[in-house]
Order: C-alpha cells, then structure tokens, then sequence
C-alpha cells in the first residue's frame, strides 16, 4: 500500500510539473520583447494599420488568459495552431522534427549506457589499473569537456581538416560526443556501486561455486544495482535531451532544437510554445517515469 501511494504520488508531482511548465511556457513566449508581428513588419513593411489588424487577427491583443485558455483547448485536442511565419501546421513540422531528436537521442543514450557497462562490469569482474584508467578517463572527459565544445572540435578535424565526416547532416559524431559524456556520468558511480555489490552474500556464495567472474558480474552483481542503473539513467536521460538539441544547431540536423532556435528567431509563438513545451513535458515524463521505476525496483524507496 506504501509503495502504491508512493508511485500515485510521483505521479502526480509530475502533473503538477507539466501543468507548471506550461504555463510559464506560454507566459516567457508573451514577455519576450517583440513579436512576430514585429518581425514581418520589419520585413514586409507592414503599416501601423496593418499590424494592429494582424495582431487582431491572431488574438494577440486579448488578455492573457483568454490566449492561455484558448491555446491549452486547442492543444489538448491535439492541435497546435498554424506556423504565422511558414503557414504550415505545427504538428506537422513536429512530426518532422520529433524523429531526428529522437533517433539521434535513442543512439546516443544506448552508445553511452552500452559504454558505462561493458567498462564497469569489465573493471568488477578483471580487476586492472587499466579499466580504472579508462573509466576516470571518461568520467574526467564528462567532467571537463562540455559537448559543444567536442562538438566543434570534431567539425574542425574530423569534417573540415581530415574531410572523413559531413559537416551537415552526420550523426556519427554527435552520438559519440553525447554518448561519451553520458557513459562519464553513469560510469563512475556504477562502478562503485559494484564494488560493494561484489561482497553480497549472493555474489560470494556463486564465487564459491567456481562460476566465471563474467557470469558472476553480469548474472549476480548488475542485478542488485538495478535501482542506481535507473536513477542515472534518469539523471543522463534529461541532460541528453539538452545535449541534443545543441548538437542539432551545432550539426544542422532538422530536429527539435532547430526548429525550436528557428521559431525563437522569428517569434513564431506556435511553433516555440508547442517545442518547448513538447520538450519539457518530456523531460518531466522521463523523470517521473525512472523515479517510478526506480521506486518499484527498490522497495526502500517505498
């Protein structure tokens, strides 16, 4: 009954936080000086006149609540309005974007979960100086290299200097910039959490079985790490959806970010309204799902 309550009330926390985000979504898209009857005035020479209609026309002249009000029914029935500035769906343009964050989220988290694994459960089941080296290594890169910073860097000798990738377009430098930075945060503290994994009584009495240290690691140790697994993979699941959307801009994939950087710079309320907000409700949703997982996984959370 404790844990049931537990879970109800992650789940609720993370309504209130979609509900919260949203509506200071939609209030920080209102303040931002301008608006993208300003942009097209500038652009098109649009009169006083003509401007004052065209705020009239796309309600930007009623009262925020009534924006507010309007927008949330709208959305909720799944609809986001119309691009002021492309005159397209919103969702349609979403339903572009959403599968290259996607794909380049799901490779990127995988490379770097995969990567913090395979070194943690190397360094548990041979000891050596050497995988000790290579998982500070990583956890250091995590640490001290920021994954914009990579990025160029792997523009400038891998794409401009070696000529070996894109410099638009690629996906195999942004899944290994973010993945590594990812596997660095997850794989130090996995890896002490094996430690003390290894003097389970579990673990010593399949040791004195004589069963092989990698059957031991995989089969007896990474089981009873399962709660701190998920709770980093939590943690690296919310950075990873920012590190992407950087690189997006940084490698001119059509994604989320840029689709997102793209509305902000032409004041498109509905396409930044339905981004941001997609992007938040996510980030929340992740969170709140790891936490249940997490909390189901181990009953001393409960």
């Amino acid at each position: 009954m404790a844990r049931v309550l537990s879970v109800l009330g992650t789940l609720l926390r993370g309504l209130v936080q979609c509900a919260c985000i949203v509506m200071l979504t939609f209030l920080l898209c209102r303040v931002m000086p301008g608006d993208v009857v300003d942009v097209l005035g500038l652009e098109g020479g649009l009169t006083a006149e003509q401007q004052a209609q065209m705020r009239h026309d796309l309600g930007l002249d009623q009262p925020l609540a009534v924006q507010f009000g309007d927008w949330v029914t709208h959305a909720v029935a799944g609809d986001f309005g119309r691009s002021i500035r492309f005159d397209r769906p919103v969702m349609d343009m979403l339903a572009t974007a959403v599968p290259v964050t996607l794909r380049l989220t799901v490779l990127s988290f995988a490379f770097g979960l995969t990567l913090a694994l395979v070194l943690a459960l190397a360094a548990t089941a041979r000891p050596s100086r050497l995988f000790d080296v290579l998982i500070d290594g990583v956890n250091i890169w995590s640490i001290a290299v920021p994954t914009f910073c990579a990025g160029v860097i792997a523009i400038l000798v891998f794409s401009i200097w070696l000529g070996w990738l894109p410099v638009i377009g690629g996906l195999l430098a942004p899944v290994l910039i973010i993945g590594l930075d990812n596997a660095g945060q997850i794989v130090k503290q996995l890896r002490e959490e094996l430690k003390e994994a290894v003097t389970l009584p579990h673990v010593r009495t399949a040791r004195a079985k004589g069963l092989s240290p990698w059957r031991v690691s995989v089969f007896h140790v990474m089981p009873a790490t399962m709660g701190v697994v998920l709770a980093l993979s939590g943690l690296v699941l919310g950075s990873l959806v920012a590190g992407s959307l950087t690189m997006e801009v940084l490698f001119a994939l059509p994604g989320l970010g840029s689709l997102t950087l793209n509305a902000i710079h032409g004041r498109d309320y509905p396409v930044i309204l339905a981004a941001v907000t997609l992007i938040s409700v996510s980030l929340v949703l992740i969170n709140t799902t790891m936490d249940v997982l997490h909390r189901l996984v181990d009953p001393r959370l409960a």
